[in-house]
């Protein structure tokens, strides 16, 4: 049985940090493409970042680019979302994500087999 199990949202203020991690089992986590997805109230997922297997890739949302930092530790099949700098729109709940197939994080949540269920992150001022 996979299992993707996100931790680390919470409340912050404007300017502040946040690190996110996604706990993976039950599947072949060094085969996998892993992404970050949020969603807002009402809208659809967003990309925001994903990662290669082997971490030799990474690409991110332009919203994020410079801000936000995806990483791996593949001994331990957890996948990290380091975030800096939050602003009151990176609101919402993120949802990591695992593809088995691409040679490339893709930006679209449709390939994607596995998802977690998600972390709330609130920006305040």
């Amino acid at each position: 049985q996979v299992q993707l199990v996100e931790s680390g949202g919470g409340l912050v203020q404007a300017g502040g940090s946040l690190r996110l991690s996604c706990a993976a089992s039950g599947l072949a986590f060094l085969s996998y493409n892993m992404a970050w997805f949020r969603q807002a109230p009402g809208k659809e997922r967003v990309f925001v970042a994903g990662i290669t297997p082997n971490a030799d890739r990474t690409r991110y949302s332009d919203s994020v680019k410079g801000r936000f930092t995806v990483s791996r530790d593949n001994a331990k099949n957890t996948v990290y979302l380091q975030m800096n700098s939050l602003k009151l729109e990176d609101t919402g709940v993120y949802l990591c994500a695992g593809d088995p197939r691409r040679s490339w994080a893709s930006m679209y949540d449709t390939s994607y087999d596995y998802w977690g269920q998600g972390t709330q992150v609130t920006v305040s001022w």
